[in-house]
């Protein structure tokens, strides 16, 4: 599943073809020339297990304990962005929750939908096809669309992820789960004194939150037909604009997770699923990033020889 993400390859059944002539997938997976390539329901089989036993996360905090002894991750300035992730779902499949159905044509393939003049929402409605899934839309004018929300904290140092999650797209949901985050992180060891974020986490009761748990918020102020949460005192810190330079390298997280990593859509349905997907997409990610900073390193490093 690492080298699904690493090599942008678009599903798991493209994966079993390629591992038959790929050399490079099968070094990384210690198989000779002569060994025969894995079904595509081998996924399927041992996801069960990979879920059970929580791998996703539990290898991410592998590498970010690993990244935190190589001395490459920020213990006070972190970051907390949210995206959408389109769900594989079309609009037919946003169905009334009382089963009541839509078409009477008989074509269960592709039945002919009209719901034009029918008011339709969450509440009364849910996708037959990914039932966790919601109807969201980005923005004023922008189309509704299927989706999950993504969720990244991110350390400032060197713009590595430290924790991921997946879920619902609902109102609140980027406040309670950036608060979640920053909770988990203090109980790993870490000690968040700022915490960067768009413009959007400008409320009170987020705000409030941070502070209540020791995060200066370093978020952007949204002054738009109200008055911004964030003190004169925040945003007059020296630090502050600084953070919220910093703060744009989360979106150089999803720019990577998205196009390369493969998730710009759902492969799987469901939380649960997804949460591990995005994990590991999230911990390739750090992988490749980490990577590049310890060769940096090196090379900046000046070989000294002895005598």
């Amino acid at each position: 599943m690492l080298l699904l993400a690493l090599y942008s390859v678009r599903s798991e059944r493209v994966f079993g073809e390629e591992l038959d002539y790929v050399l490079l997938f099968r070094w990384f997976l210690d198989m000779n020339l002569t060994q025969p390539s894995f079904d595509a329901t081998t996924f399927t089989k041992n996801r069960k297990r990979l879920l059970e036993h929580r791998i996703g996360p539990s290898l991410s905090d592998e590498v970010v304990l690993e990244a935190d002894h190589q001395g490459l991750l920020s213990d006070e300035h972190f970051t907390v962005d949210g995206t959408l992730i389109e769900a594989s779902a079309s609009l037919k499949s946003f169905k009334p929750k009382d089963d009541n159905p839509l078409s009477d044509d008989r074509d269960p393939g592709n039945p002919s939908v009209g719901f034009h003049g029918q008011k339709r929402s969450n509440a009364t409605h849910q996708s037959a096809t990914d039932s966790e899934s919601r109807l969201c839309k980005k923005g004023k004018g922008k189309e509704a669309k299927w989706v999950l929300m993504a969720h990244a904290l991110m350390e400032n140092r060197n713009g590595l992820v430290t924790d991921f999650q997946v879920t619902s797209a609902a109102g609140t949901a980027e406040f309670n789960v950036a608060l979640v985050m920053l909770g988990q992180a203090k109980e790993r060891g870490f000690h968040a004194q700022t915490l960067g974020a768009v413009k959007g986490y400008d409320s009170r009761d987020c705000v409030a939150a941070m502070r209540k748990r020791g995060a200066t918020p370093h978020v952007s102020q949204n002054t738009r037909g109200r008055r911004s949460a964030i003190s004169g005192r925040t945003t007059q810190h020296p630090g502050c604009p600084v953070r919220q330079r910093i703060r744009k390298r989360v979106e150089e997280i999803f720019g990577w997770m998205k196009p390369v990593g493969g998730l710009r859509r759902t492969r799987y349905q469901g939380l649960a699923k997804m949460s591990m997907a995005g994990c590991l997409v999230a911990t390739a990610r750090s992988l490749v990033r980490a990577a590049k900073l310890l060769v940096s390193a090196q090379e900046e490093t000046p070989v000294t020889r002895a005598g």
